[in-house]
Parts: structure tokens; C-alpha cells; sequence
């Protein structure tokens, strides 16, 4: 009854998201939007998870005994959406968990300040996000409880014109402290997760004239991929895009001097060639948010030509070449070894292998004072992990 419940609940939640969004009288879209999708989310997997017999309840364990976390009226603290999706069991793919942690950085950043117009911004996440709850709920309980036959398109009142896409492309209207989580959390996706249409749905609408009967009732009309018409319209949409200026982060500009053979080179070191020896660093890149600042292919040659010129100078004890202790837990926590912590490996190094950190062939002092470890030191961490797997791995 209760799975039931949640499952009525759910898509309630989802369908007056979608309502509130359509309705061209409310200006609070985005923020409504997002606040009942995660509901709507939350109360779709606390009923999976039900179904599944897996307990969402916060608790403690003292031995065979359960001690449940409760609210100060007595009620149970179940799981909030972030911890369903961070669970082991977690049945959505990653790209629709991605859609959804997005969503949930914007509602912490929405719920503590006012916002103003990020509706176009966030569109295509949150179009991704009706169409992933639409499949995952049939999937997961049955087609009857599928939601898309109760609502159609939004229909708009007047076309989109070259001076409102631009509007919408460079919207300063967009509170700076979520176009700095947007670049923030994409930053740390994949190209693939970002042009995943699970992650966000976009479509592209060009002027049609209809030239045959039955053409004409249609709002919109859908090309199949892979035809010679979503070809040239692929095309058309690469050149749209293109027409931007690439952009590097400061880490790709490392990474592809460090390809180059400039291990030694680092975000440090560029900061001070434009800040110091430049004096500015205005014709090379664009900041496109607070605090991040984007690099243009013409800061290529400049660091190169800089990292020829300091090579000679370099200290062989200024180059980093392996990772630093907190490196190494970040990687085996990565690799599912959730308990691994700082403290495991110093016991790893110090009492399990007995290394001398000053005369050993794993690790070496950096003139910051640090050491740094051995790709094959981080082989034997992760053996040692592997053949510990009880003591390493747990829930969360």
C-alpha cells in the first residue's frame, strides 16, 4: 500500500512540475520545477527501493540491533534524493544520475538566495529530466504508470528571433552563483555525459513551411537520425556552434604541455607567466563565470614557448612525477574502497611495508617538502586493498 502510495505520489509531483513550468503565467518555472522533481525523484526510488526490500532509513548499528534516526516529532528520516542516487543499488544509469545532481546543486543554490530568469539556461536539463522520469518509472514499475500521455508540448505565444537567441546565449540575468556551480559541475563531466541527451534534451527549431497536406497540423515536425534531412540539419547546427571560439581549461593547457615532455609544468606556474611576466591576461582567454577563466588556442604557443625557455632551469626535485598520499585515497575511494583514508595508507607504508620514506625506490621529497609515491607503490596500495576488500569496502 505504502509502495503504492509513493508511486501515485511521485507522479503527481512530476506532472504539476511540468504544469507549473507550461503555464505561461507563473515567472517562478525553473525553481518550482526543480523543487517537485526531486520529490517527484525521491519518492520513485524510496518506492523502488521499497520493492526491492533495501531499508532507506537513516539508522546506526550496534551489533544485530538497528537504532533508526529520527525528527524531533518522532517520525523516521528517510533518504534524501542525493543519497538514493549515491547508493550502490541505484538503478538509474549515469547520465540520468548526473541530470539529477545537477538539478539538485541548483536547488541549493535557489533555496538559499532569489534567482532571476535561469529558465533558459537550465532548459535542456530539465526537459532531460521529465523524459528520464517518463522512462524509468514504466521501466521500473510498468507502462500504466507512464506519464506521457497526460500532457502535450508547450505551445508558445511567438517565434524565437536572432535577438532573443542572443538574450538567451549571453543571459547576464543569470545569478553569477549558478552559472558558477552550472561550470563547476560540468567541468568534472565527461564530453559524452554532457551531449547526452539523458543529461539534457535540447532541440533545435528551424522555420517550416508545409508543402503537403496533413503537414500543416503538425506543431513540429521529428527527422529520423541517420537520413539524409537530420544530416544536413546536424550540419547546419555544427556550424551554429562552431562559430564560438574553442576553449581550453587551465588544466587541458597542463595536460598538453606535460604530452609535450614539461612534467614539471603546472596551474601555478601559469598563473605566474601571465600574471608576472605578461602583466595581463585579456587577449588569450574570457572568464566565463566568478573565478573561472577559460583559455583561447592562441595561449598555446605562449605557454609553450615559455616551457622551452624555463626547461634548462628546472630541478629535478621541482617535477612531480607520481601522487601525493591524499592522491592515492582519492583513487582507491574511486575504485570502491570507500573506507581507505589517510590514515590507512600511512599504516600501509609505515607498518605493513616498513618503508623508510628518505631511502626507498616508492618516493621521493619534492623541494615543497612533500612526497610523492610511485605508480607501482599505488599498484601494491590497490593489491593490498584488493586482498582487504572487508576492511575497505562498507556502506556509506
Amino acid at each position: 500500500m505504502k509502495k503504492q502510495e509513493l508511486l501515485i505520489k511521485s507522479r503527481e509531483a512530476m506532472l504539476s512540475a511540468v504544469q507549473i513550468y507550461n503555464n505561461p503565467q507563473i515567472t517562478f518555472k525553473a525553481e518550482s520545477f526543480i523543487s517537485l522533481a526531486v520529490i517527484s525523484w525521491t519518492y520513485l526510488l524510496h518506492a523502488y527501493y521499497a520493492n526491492k526490500g533495501i531499508d532507506y532509513r537513516y539508522y546506526e548499528q550496534h551489533g544485530k540491533r538497528k537504532f533508526y534516526d529520527r525528527t524531533k516529532y518522532g517520525a523516521y528520516k528517510h533518504w534524501e534524493l542525493e543519497r538514493c542516487l549515491n547508493n550502490k543499488n541505484n538503478p538509474l544509469d549515469e547520465e540520468t544520475t548526473n541530470n539529477l545532481k545537477f538539478l539538485i546543486g541548483i536547488r541549493h543554490e535557489i533555496e538559499h538566495q532569489m534567482t532571476n530568469r535561469i529558465d533558459e539556461t537550465i532548459s535542456a536539463k530539465l526537459q532531460a529530466c521529465s523524459i528520464n522520469y517518463n522512462y524509468y518509472i514504466k521501466e521500473l514499475f510498468g507502462d500504466e504508470y507512464g506519464v506521457d500521455t497526460q500532457l502535450g508540448l508547450a505551445i508558445q505565444f511567438s517565434p524565437i528571433n536572432p535577438s532573443q537567441e542572443q538574450l538567451m546565449l549571453n543571459n547576464e540575468k543569470v545569478t553569477s552563483n549558478v552559472k558558477n556551480f552550472i561550470s563547476e559541475f560540468e567541468e568534472n563531466l565527461s564530453d559524452e555525459d554532457v551531449r547526452s541527451p539523458k543529461y539534457a534534451y535540447r532541440l533545435l527549431f528551424t522555420p517550416l513551411n508545409a508543402n503537403r497536406k496533413g503537414q500543416a497540423d503538425q506543431v513540429i515536425e521529428f527527422i529520423k537520425p541517420g537520413t539524409e534531412d537530420s544530416e544536413k540539419l546536424n550540419k547546419a547546427y555544427t556550424l551554429i556552434k562552431e562559430t564560438e571560439k574553442k576553449k581550453y581549461r587551465a588544466t587541458d593547457i597542463v595536460n598538453l604541455m606535460h604530452e609535450k615532455g614539461y612534467t614539471w609544468f603546472n596551474v601555478s606556474k601559469m598563473t605566474d607567466l601571465w600574471k608576472y611576466e605578461l602583466g595581463s591576461r585579456e587577449s588569450y582567454g574570457v572568464e566565463v563565470a566568478s573565478s573561472l577563466w577559460m583559455w583561447y588556442e592562441n595561449w598555446i604557443p605562449v605557454v609553450e614557448d615559455y616551457c622551452k625557455r624555463m626547461n634548462p632551469t628546472i630541478k629535478a626535485d621541482s617535477i612531480k612525477n607520481g601522487f601525493y598520499p591524499n592522491e592515492i585515497v582519492s583513487i582507491l575511494n574511486r575504485k570502491g574502497f570507500n573506507k581507505f583514508t589517510t590514515n590507512s595508507f600511512i599504516k600501509f607504508w609505515r607498518d605493513e611495508m616498513k618503508i623508510n620514506k628518505d631511502n626507498t625506490e616508492y618516493c621521493y621529497k619534492m623541494h615543497n617538502g612533500r612526497y610523492v609515491w610511485s605508480e607501482d607503490f599505488l599498484t601494491l596500495v590497490e593489491e593490498f586493498c584488493e586482498s582487504h576488500k572487508d576492511e575497505f569496502i562498507g556502506d556509506e
